[in-house]
Parts: structure tokens; sequence; C-alpha cells
């Protein structure tokens, strides 16, 4: 469709030859001068004509309506918010000379130009792009692991309700908010309010924080769908060990995909305290998934324009791939059931309602900023409602049909896993009691078990002792999220399908598309504000500034692939955003309607758009909203602070499991500089504008 984005036509500016305006041009300047004033107040503001209001720089419009006289005075320049020419002796003005006149035409046109914002190239890319930044791994590790957990098919109600008082209204808050003022997350705050500019500081650290350990994902990806052309597939069986004489001890006591995981992958040291080295193989991969990335921002939108399109599409290509083959699995059914079967008592359990209301807050992708740079490139027309509404129903729809495909792989495991326990038993007592084969069936095993209980008393209890307790339940409800999930339980369900590689490979390319989708609106969360600050944009084009933003991000994220880097991945994961993105975004809500004014809001809103805001918003963000985020983030302090000590989960190599161990002092001081460092830049910021101004203030009464 061309480019990603377009740029205004000022080819007839350029061309124009300019002769001086006319009367008549000047009567038209100045109707389109109070026609602007009147939709957008706050860019007459900025030019001066119009007092700044002490908590907003974006002042309403005052005065009563001009006389033609002013009109004429004001078109004409004369006005006293628009300076005249400079002064040469006591009265005469000085006409400039032609040369003169063509730099001051020619600087205003590049001027123009510079400021000219690039627009997508219809709502579709926008929509495309808000689709692939919110729709992400979360919707595939995240949300069937909440459904396993609270419930299955019950978990859906408060889910839904999330999506109505909190999802939709803050996605719509911040894609108007980022319309409407025209700039990326730090520019558009500081419009509303400069002591609000910390807010936008706030986001681009937390999505500064995000891509530097987030793109590791993506590595990692890489490393799996690079090993998922091998026959077999490395992690199906387990390696020989050093004597070749067995298997490797520390894969029998795991499982083969948990062994590939942490040892062949990771090569995980025992604590976070062993930091070992960078390994190599995962630390090429993460250059290549930063070229890649380069590669997508390389122009900033413009080229990400062109990418959403791939990155928003092709996983649910892969998902409706993977639900066909997914519901022809043996045992598939069982794990449809288990999770829409619903269990009602978990509608009381607290837990179930924050769990949904937190998925329903980060699967959007609220507060990073990416939504605000996003929608700063649309038109001012823009129906930025309507297209709130699509992105958040298709991000929910996208996780339960996630949801579906992943239970039907979870029912397929489990039956799998349940049918060798069983024959594993079968044979076991075949062989003990000398049984004929084809005498113990799955069907006839406990009948069995209690005649041979009965019968060889003696005998049974030692054989008892070998045999494991076989339960598709316990299987079924075994819950595992995240990295888990993404890179053992769906590896091992793979490696159990026929023609695994095929099956392989379009997973973790899905997996990729789907990092790749949010990695773009990470990064230009981070790229808008600084392509919007003019101290940057005029000393570095863009490719530079997106190029050093990846390499920064890659050398840094080279911890993540030293032998503890999965300790440090979990604790970015866990604390770099969870707290700081709660707080970022209530006062976002309580910035719109409490300090810029929610009926000024709705006048801008259908200024822009011609629509009248609907009660239900208005609702929401006064209120509702703001108290849930609040209710949220309550939780999240007194969890943290009640907890006796913050702990994670370390690898035994000896043991084949996870094990529980406390986080050291110097985790500790890594995980609080986390979340102060982000969450401090609000008050932080607002107290330096505060002193700022106290200092001007006090210098031009000096001078006065």
């Amino acid at each position: 469709m061309g480019r990603g984005l377009r740029e205004p036509d000022h080819s007839k500016e350029l061309r124009t030859r300019h002769t001086g305006p006319t009367s008549s041009q000047r009567d038209r300047g100045a109707a389109l001068y109070l026609a602007i004033s009147g939709a957008f107040p706050a860019a007459v503001a900025r030019r001066g004509g119009a007092r700044r209001h002490p908590f907003t720089s974006l002042a309403p419009p005052t005065g009563a309506p001009l006389t033609r006289l002013a009109i004429k005075k004001r078109a004409s320049g004369s006005d006293a918010g628009h300076p005249r020419p400079s002064r040469t002796g006591r009265g005469a003005w000085r006409p400039r000379s032609k040369a003169a006149e063509r730099g001051a035409r020619a600087g205003a046109s590049s001027a123009a130009m510079e400021k000219a914002r690039p627009l997508w190239d219809n709502p579709l890319q926008f929509v495309f792009a808000c689709i692939s930044y919110a729709v992400g791994l979360g919707n595939v590790w995240r949300f069937p692991y909440l459904c396993q957990m609270y419930g299955g098919g019950s978990f859906l109600v408060p889910y839904l309700i999330m999506l109505i008082v909190e999802g939709m209204p803050l996605l719509y808050l911040e894609l108007a908010v980022g319309q409407r003022m025209r700039q990326g997350s730090i520019g558009a705050w500081r419009t509303i309010s400069p002591y609000l500019s910390g807010v936008g500081v706030a986001s681009v650290v937390v999505s500064f924080f995000l891509s530097m350990y987030y793109n590791v994902i993506n590595a990692w990806g890489f490393w799996y769908l690079f090993h998922s052309f091998q026959d077999p597939l490395p992690w199906s069986v387990c390696p020989l060990n050093g004597n070749r004489t067995g298997y490797d001890e520390e894969c029998e006591a795991a499982s083969s995909t948990q062994y590939f995981w942490y040892r062949k992958t990771l090569n995980i040291s025992p604590s976070i305290q062993e930091n070992g080295v960078v390994q190599w193989e995962p630390a090429l991969c993460l250059i290549l998934a930063w070229l890649l990335v380069y590669l997508c921002i390389l122009r900033g939108t413009e080229s990400t324009g062109k990418v959403v399109y791939f990155t928003a599409s092709l996983p649910y290509c892969v998902l409706f791939i993977y639900l066909i083959r997914g519901l022809t699995l043996h045992g598939a059914t069982n794990g449809l059931a288990y999770m829409f079967t619903p269990k009602m008592e978990q509608l009381a359990n607290p837990k179930a309602w924050i769990n949904a209301a937190t998925q329903i807050f980060f699967s959007l992708g609220l507060g990073f900023g990416s939504l605000i740079a996003f929608a700063s490139y649309n038109e001012p027309s823009n129906n930025c409602q309507k297209h709130a509404i699509i992105v958040s129903l298709i991000n929910s729809s996208t996780s339960i049909f996630a949801s579906i495909v992943t239970f039907s792989i979870y029912g397929f495991k489990a039956t799998f896993n349940y049918e060798t326990c069983l024959n594993k038993v079968i044979l076991l007592l075949t062989n003990s009691f000398d049984l004929e084969d084809g005498f113990v069936t799955a069907s006839n095993l406990e009948q069995v078990k209690g005649y041979l209980a009965s019968a060889y008393p003696s005998k049974y209890s030692e054989v008892f002792l070998q045999m494991k307790n076989c339960s598709l339940e316990s299987e079924l409800s075994t819950a595992v999220q995240g990295t888990g999930l993404a890179f053992i339980v769906y590896s091992e369900a793979i490696k159990n399908m026929e023609v695994s590689q095929l099956w392989s490979v379009l997973y973790f390319f899905m997996l990729l598309m789907l990092g790749m989708g949010s990695m773009l609106g990470n990064t230009a969360a981070i790229l808008t504000p600084l392509t919007d600050s003019k101290v940057i944009s005029s000393r570095l084009p863009k490719e530079a500034i997106s190029g050093l933003l990846c390499l920064v991000s890659c050398a840094i994220g080279m911890v993540f692939t030293m032998e503890s880097g999965n300790y440090w991945f979990d604790i970015f994961n866990d604390y770099a955003a969870t707290l700081s993105l709660l707080l970022i975004v209530l006062v976002e809500t309580l910035a719109v309607c409490y300090l810029y004014g929610l009926r000024r809001f709705e006048s801008d809103l259908k200024a822009m758009t011609g629509r009248t805001l609907n009660w239900y918003w208005k609702i929401m963000w006064a209120g509702v909203s703001p108290l849930l985020i609040i209710s949220l983030f309550v939780f999240y302090l007194s969890d943290y602070i009640l907890s006796e000590a913050l702990q994670y989960q370390a690898w035994d190599a000896s043991q084949g499991q996870l094990v529980t161990k406390n986080y050291p002092p110097h985790a500790l001081a890594v995980i609080g500089l986390l979340v102060a460092s982000s969450i401090m830049c609000i008050p932080l910021v607002a107290l330096g504008m505060f002193i700022m101004r106290r200092l001007r203030r006090a210098d031009t009464a000096s001078v006065a």
C-alpha cells in the first residue's frame, strides 16, 4: 500500500510565488485563524494569544468576539499577540529587502515541513498496529493459565466485566489523548500540564525496561526455531551420559523437554548468586532479534506501518491451523471440557477478580505510551472510540481463541501422559505377578489391583511402592504459565505429534510474530518522544536514534544470556512494570478528568471527531476505572509488604526440578531500584518544574 505513513504535501507551498497578501487573502486568513482557535484553543494559547493557565498549558479560549476591524488587524499582524517587524529610528518601519523576504518565507516553509507530522496510510493500518502491539505472548501463555487456576469457564465472568469497566475505557482514554495532543507520551502530558511531564518520562522508562528483557523471549524463539528442523527434535529424547552407558542423570530426573530448556538453552546456574558467563548461542540469537527489530523500526513508524500487517495477521493463521490440528488430537475433548466446565465457587474468590483485572490491564498494554504514540499519527477526525472498542474486543477474543487451542493441546498432553502412566503400571503388574499379556487393561486395572492386593498382600505391598498414581484430573490441573508453558509444555506436546518438525516450526514462528509485534509497540513508545524532541531530532536522523536504542538495549540484554540470566529475567518481568504502570494510568486518568477537565476534554473530542462523548465513558473515567486501579495498586503493594521475603524458583540439577529460594540482598536492591526509578519520575519531574518556575518568577521580579 505504499509507505506506512504519509506526509502532507508541501509542493504547492514551495511552488507558489509570494507577492504579498491581498485584502481578501487577509480576510480569509483571519477567518481561518478564528476557526482554528475555536477548534484547537491550545494552538492559539501556545502562540501567545491567550494567557496560560497556572496548572495547565492549554488555556481555554477567552475574550469577547472580535469585530471586523479587530479581525483585519489580527490578520494583518498588527495585533499585540503577533510581533511586528523591528523598528529603525523613532517611528518609521524599515521595509525588509526582497532577499530577506524570500529567506523568511523559505524558513517558514521549512519550519512548517519539519513540524508536519506523518500520518497512517489509512485507519486500518492504525488498527493493525494496535492489534499487533496488544495481542502478544500474554494472550497465549497467561490467559489459559488463569482459566486453569480460577474455575475454567467461570473465569470468563470477571474477565468480561473487567473488560467493560476497565479495559475499553482506559484504552479509549489513551488513544484519545494521543490523537488530541498529536505527540508522544512526554509531549502529550507536558501539553496538558508541565507538571505531568514525569508521567511521560515514567512511561518511557518502563518501556525501556521492557524492551531490554522482552526481546530475550524472541531470542529463545529463534533458538527453538532453528532446532525445529532437526529429526528427531533435540528435546524429544534424553542425551547419553559421558560414558555412553545410559542417559544423562539430570535429564532422567526431569524430562527431555525440561533438560533441553534448562540445560541446553539456558545452561542455568544453581542460584542467582552464581552469574556464570555469557552463553554465546543465546547471545547470537539476541543480536539477531535486535537486528530484526531495527530493520522494522529503521525509519520510525514509517517502516513500522508496513510490518504490522504481517505481525498482526500471521499469528491468527497459525492459531487457526493449530486449532484444526488440536481438535483432531486424541484427548483434546478432555482439555476443552476442563476449560469450559465452570467452577462457580471461584466467583467468590477475590484473587480471581484481581487477576482478571490485571490480565485486562497488562494485555492491552496500558501505560507504556505505545498507544499514545500510535494514536498521535492519526488524522484528528479519526473515530478513535470505535477503534478502541474494536481493538479491546479483538484482544479479548484472541485470548479466548488461544485458550481453546491451548486446552486442546493440554488435553492431548494430559491424556498421553495419563495413558503412558497406566501402561507402565500394567507392565509392572504383568511382570511382577507373571500375568498373561493383555490380561490387565486400562478398563479392569482397578479390579485387578484389588484382587492382587487381597490374594498376594505381602508381594503387592512391595510392588505398590513402585507404582505411580495415575490421574487424568491431576494432569489437567497442573497449571503452568510463562516460559514454562511456551517452551516446555508446548514442546512436550509437539514432540508426540506426527510430523513434529512442521508443528514446531509453525509454533515458534507464531511466537516470534507475537513477540515482534509487541516489540514494535514498545520501541515506538520510546522513539516517538525522542523524535518529537527538537534537541535530539535536530542532531540525529531517525535511523541513528533507532540504531542507538537497539544497540544499548542489546548490550544491556546480554545480562539475560548469562547462566543466571533467567533469574534476572524473572525479576524484570515481575517487578519492572507492575506497580509503575498502575500508578501511571491512575495519574493519567485523574489528570484528564480533574486537572485538564472532563468537560473540556469532551469538547475537544467533539471538535475533533464531531461526536458527543457518551455517559458510559464519563462514568468510567471519572469514577469506576480510577477506583479499580487504586484497588489493584493497594493489593499489589500490600502483597509485597506483607510477604516475609521475596522468593524465586531455582533449578536443582540433582533433583531435576525447581526449588524455592530467597532473593539475596543485591537482588532485592535491584528490585527496589526498578520500582523506584520509574515511579519517582512523576514527583521528581513535577518538583523540578515547580522549582524552575519559581526561579524564573524570582528572576523576572528582580529585573522588574
